[in-house]
């Protein structure tokens, strides 16, 4: 991996090296063996680091749960952001979109498991955070599904956040059902929900 001028070794998230170690472990241990199962020791030994620099960069073991599923949901943001913003007819904006959340929550797949299984672990104030990202992210694929709709290009007959939760609703429950090791490659399933949404969507 090349390194970067800010220390990240050209991570995509842009986290430096030592709490990106933690938040592999942490992530594959959550993964593996649950949040309420998975000790402040283990994670240190996976990522050959000390309880010290756990505490360095994150408060606490709640702290790199909340990390694990942030990161990931800020890249998607700017991704999409990127994307929203390009200049493009709107339908290939949200295309584009739609199979960009798709392929980074493959590429994050453990993440997404963490999420759905261990947000519960979360104090209430964190939870808010993490839901309140999570809600800027489908308010702003909202505004592109409604730039269509009042261009005319998108129908008006399903009301923009039932589309939202349409999509997202498959996006979701991929790390229940998709295996690396399955037919299709995480670029042929972004493709076929991508067109899924735009068809759902034609006048």
């Amino acid at each position: 991996m090349a390194r970067t001028t800010d220390g990240t070794d050209g991570d995509p998230t842009g986290t430096p090296p030592v709490p990106r170690r933690l938040l592999a472990a942490a992530t594959r241990l959550f993964a593996e063996q649950g949040y309420d199962r998975t000790s402040v020791q283990e994670i240190v030994e996976a990522a050959g680091v000390t309880k010290g620099a756990l505490y360095h960069y994150f408060g606490s073991k709640e702290d790199l749960l909340q990390e694990v599923y942030a990161r990931v949901l800020r890249l998607q943001q700017e991704r999409l952001d990127a994307y929203a913003n390009a200049d493009a007819p709107v339908e290939q904006r949200l295309r584009d979109a739609a199979a960009d959340v798709v392929v980074t929550t493959i590429d994050n797949l453990d993440d997404a498991a963490i999420f759905f299984r261990s947000m519960h672990h979360l104090s209430p104030e964190k939870n808010k955070q993490v839901r309140a990202e999570r809600r800027r992210y489908h308010e702003r694929f909202r505004a592109l599904i409604e730039e269509g709709q009042r261009a005319g290009v998108f129908s008006t007959a399903t009301p923009a956040d039932l589309v939202v939760d349409y999509h997202f609703g498959s996006v979701h429950h991929l790390s229940t059902w998709y295996r690396p090791d399955g037919p299709l490659s995480p670029r042929q399933v972004a493709d076929h929900l991508a067109d899924l949404l735009l068809r759902a969507l034609r006048p």
